[in-house]
């Protein structure tokens, strides 16, 4: 019995003791030169981290009584102003929408948030989460647009802020995958050689522009080709830029989860009487979109950073309404607070994506 157990205990592996003491010896302090490289960061982190804690909180001011900033000039150079993020947070937000609306993109916003949340359960997963996107977007169209059940209208040309981030990004996205991987399949499709130099002209032209370029066709050239009297918001045409961009990407994205299948599976499926398009909805695409999920979020994270890219075009996304901010005299000089917390809230949706990410690749 003894015998056993210790092959047992070899097998197993070495144990392994989760004592800090015993890991930071271990680990950090196990040679001379680790143990010296371990003692400066340590001292780096504690005179750069104290310096950090005591301007960021210590001595930061976090309110301006009537949007006065003397009290944040007075702390410059040893304290944070972050009465600007607290004074300027509605314009941050919502931009030039109206003030006194504020809460119809407000609640959008929480629409959308709760779309993002129901989506990332895998138990509601079905028809009924396409229903319930279809409703919650209507919702945000009512609110953003107005014009009905009392609500005031309101153009596209005063939306701005967070919202337009979001929804940029997240009809592009949801959009651009299908058109992605039908892109992927006409690529590969060798037996329609019509098909798949309309499909690789298509990847390659969008993958050999810039974004802005799409950006100023869509918002300058395209109303050029409407016939009189047709006008098109230019926020939707921006949106169509978007999906067209991101579609040639993820075509590539998708094609090479494509060629990852082995041919074996293409030989099971037709040996089963599988078809062309069972074969590829019920067997390929799930295994394929499944290899490249990394990609794909990937992918979504470029799309949604690269949003800030529509102020070239006069539209206010939320990095572009956030710099606005530091316009006014009085808070020009803190710039640098405004950055952070514009970069904190686009960390927060990219690393969040991310770790959807990594748990559902692990589910599936």
């Amino acid at each position: 019995m003894s015998l056993m157990l210790s092959k047992m205990e070899l097998s197993a592996g070495p144990i392994v003791s989760w004592r800090p003491v015993k890991w930071f010896r271990t680990n950090l302090l196990d040679t001379w030169p680790n143990a010296i490289t371990t003692i400066l960061l340590i001292g780096v982190l504690l005179i750069c981290g104290g310096k950090m804690l005591m301007w960021a909180f210590v001595e930061a001011v976090w309110s301006a009584p009537s949007g006065d900033s003397s009290l944040c000039r007075a702390a410059r150079g040893h304290g944070a102003c972050w009465a600007l993020i607290v004074e300027k947070y509605r314009f941050m937000l919502y931009a030039t929408y109206p003030y006194d609306q504020h809460w119809r993109p407000a609640l959008a916003l929480g629409i959308l948030f709760t779309l993002y949340g129901t989506s990332s359960l895998r138990r509601f997963w079905g028809r009924g989460l396409v229903v319930f996107w279809l409703a919650g977007l209507a919702c945000i169209s009512m609110l953003m647009w107005g014009g009905v059940f009392g609500l005031r209208f309101v153009s596209q040309d005063l939306w701005g802020g967070l919202p337009v981030t979001l929804l940029l990004a997240t009809f592009g996205i949801v959009s651009a995958l299908p058109l992605g991987i039908i892109l992927a399949l006409g690529r590969r499709a060798t037996d329609l050689p019509l098909i798949r130099g309309m499909c690789i002209g298509y990847i390659e032209l969008i993958r050999g522009v810039p974004l802005v370029s799409l950006l100023f066709m869509a918002s300058f050239v395209f109303p050029l080709f409407m016939p009189a009297g047709v006008t098109i918001d230019k926020l939707v045409r921006v949106q169509i830029a978007f999906i067209m961009f991101a579609a040639a990407y993820l075509a590539e994205v998708v094609r090479g989860g494509l060629q990852s299948i082995p041919a074996s599976q293409y030989e099971t499926a037709k040996a089963l009487g599988f078809g062309y398009w069972a074969t590829h909805l019920l067997i390929i695409l799930p295994q394929a979109l499944r290899n490249v999920i990394p990609p794909i979020v990937n992918t979504s994270i470029s799309m949604l950073k690269n949003t800030s890219l529509v102020l070239i075009i006069g539209l206010f996304d939320f990095l572009s309404a956030s710099k606005a901010t530091v316009v006014d005299p009085a808070w020009q000089s803190f710039g640098l607070e405004m950055i952070i917390a514009v970069s904190l809230v686009y960390f927060a949706f990219c690393f969040s994506m991310s770790k959807y990410s990594q748990s559902l690749e692990a589910r599936l």
